[in-house]
This record gives C-alpha cells, sequence and structure tokens, in this order.
C-alpha cells in the first residue's frame, strides 16, 4: 500500500504543480479568460489516464493466461522504463520548471484556445499516462486482490491535490529538487521490484527461460500471507522465493539506477555552472571596486 500510496503522492504532485502553475500565471497576468480551455485539457488528460486505466484493466481479463503474463510482464517493463526517465527528468528540471512553463503558455496565449488546451493536456496527460500504467503494473505484480493498492493510490493521490493547493496558496514551502530527490530514490527501489516481477511474468508466459530455476527459498521464514510479508510484497514486490533471472534484474537494475540518480553528476558541473544564492560563495562580493577610467 505505501509504495503505491508514494507512486500516487509522486505522480500526482508533478501534475499539481503543473496545474498550480498555469494557473497562478494566468491570474497574475490577468488573463482569467484563459482558465476555461485550461481547464478543459486538465480534463482530457484526466479522463484519458481514467479510460487507459480501464482499458489495462478490463481488455486484459480477456486474454488467456499466458496472454495476460506476456501483457503485464512487458507493461510493467515498459512502465520501468517511463518511470526511470521521469525520475531523472524531474530531478534535472525541477528547479526550471515554472520558467519553462511559463514560456509554453505564452506561446500557447498567442496561437489561440486550441493551443492552450493543448498545451494543459500534454502538460498533465503525460503524468497522468505514466501513473495510470505503473499503477496498473504494480497492482499486477501485488496480485492478491485486495484494494489497498487502490486505496493507496487514491489517498497519494488526495494528499498530493491537497499540496497542489497550498502550493498555490503560498501556504507551504519546500524545497522541491530536494523532495523530488529523495521521492525518486525510492520510487526507483519499487521499481526495481515492480520490473524483477515483470520478468516474473515474461517466464510464466513462456517467453523466458529458468521459470524453476530459484535463487532461493525463504517461504518459511517470511511466509507471504504474513503481516510482514504482505508488508515486503506491497513495499517492494518482495516475494519469498525469487527466479535467479529476477534476483540478477533486480540487482541490474536497482545498483546502478541508483547511483546514477543519487550522484550529484551532470546537473550543476563544470565551467558554466550556475551557483544557486544559497550555495556557498554565491553572493557577490561587497568590497568597493576600482573606479572605471
Amino acid at each position: 500500500m505505501f509504495s503505491n500510496y508514494l507512486i500516487g503522492l509522486r505522480e500526482g504532485l508533478e501534475a499539481s504543480l503543473v496545474v498550480c502553475i498555469l494557473i497562478a500565471y494566468l491570474v497574475k497576468t490577468d488573463r482569467r479568460e484563459a482558465l476555461r480551455p485550461v481547464w478543459a485539457g486538465i480534463g482530457v488528460a484526466v479522463a484519458l489516464a481514467l479510460g487507459f486505466g480501464c482499458v489495462l484493466e478490463f481488455g486484459s481479463q480477456e486474454l488467456t493466461f499466458e496472454a495476460q503474463e506476456a501483457l503485464g510482464g512487458s507493461l510493467s517493463v515498459l512502465a520501468v522504463c517511463l518511470v526511470t526517465w521521469m525520475v531523472f527528468w524531474m530531478r534535472r528540471t525541477a528547479r526550471h520548471l515554472k520558467a519553462e512553463l511559463h514560456g509554453k503558455l505564452e506561446a500557447a496565449l498567442a496561437m489561440g484556445t486550441g493551443a492552450l488546451v493543448a498545451t494543459a493536456f500534454l502538460a498533465v496527460g503525460r503524468e497522468g499516462l505514466e501513473t495510470a500504467l505503473f499503477v496498473w503494473a504494480s497492482v499486477h505484480a501485488a496480485g492478491d486482490g485486495s484494494p489497498r493498492p487502490l486505496i493507496g493510490v487514491a489517498l497519494g493521490l488526495a494528499t498530493a491535490v491537497l499540496l497542489g493547493w497550498l502550493f498555490y496558496r503560498g501556504a507551504l514551502r519546500i524545497n522541491l529538487a530536494r523532495f523530488f530527490t529523495w521521492t525518486g530514490a525510492m520510487l526507483v527501489v519499487v521499481a526495481a521490484g515492480v520490473l524483477a516481477y515483470g520478468f516474473h511474468d515474461l517466464q510464466e508466459a513462456d517467453l523466458l527461460p529458468g521459470l524453476t530455476n530459484r535463487a532461493f527459498d525463504i517461504s518459511g521464514a517470511v511466509p507471504p500471507d504474513s503481516w510482514y510479508g504482505t508488508l515486503l510484497k506491497g513495499v517492494f514486490n518482495f516475494q519469498p522465493d525469487p527466479t535467479v533471472l529476477q534476483v540478477t534484474v533486480w540487482l541490474l537494475y536497482l545498483i546502478p539506477t541508483l547511483a546514477l540518480f543519487l550522484a550529484p553528476v551532470g546537473f550543476a558541473s563544470g565551467k558554466g555552472k550556475v551557483k544557486e544564492p544559497d550555495e556557498q560563495g554565491s553572493r557577490p562580493s561587497k568590497a568597493p571596486q576600482a573606479p572605471q577610467a
């Protein structure tokens, strides 16, 4: 449940921030007439994400077992690829997101109503589709039939909407770059479990070998139906009897991805580094300058 709460919170907060930035910019620049097409674009994006989730859920039920496992495994791998790209992209652009959205909105305002709808739709739609796909893959990996994963997602999205509203009202100030770094790191851990289970699905679909080749089996020490087994399953998609391929994929994804994500490389390095106001030495010197000739 916690992993799904984290997914809903992380993805929902991105969408909420985008909406807040767009709405606040239009209100502050006295362009309230443009709010209606922006809300229309947001509504279409939300409807598309919900429809996509329904297609994934109900469409897969008509397939054979092997086809369901093949679809689930393939979509799990795709979801992990999208989420991995998203967390790296958000860490890099979090501090510049506001300026980027303002530029796109100005261009859309110059082009007309249709461009406004498209801008809001594209800004929110990506997060919505990623959320639907990753949530479906995570729920499919949990596979216990309980409503807890969906409850976790709903609570995460509700928290994200509340935080977005507080941001808009100016009642909440946090370091967004740091927030997305730590939540992104936790999401990488969750994604590793989803990826490993996705490969297990592909093994059950007979698309990959080694289904009976177990890396270990600690079902006696960690029963899947125990409270701690359920907790590990819900948070990390932990399986007490994984295959060798699952463990290999989990390690090959988690270790390098987490190391690259947490490494302070490529975000503010080199001679052209622009220091933030709170960095040491970033304040201009107050020493008197020599008079110009």
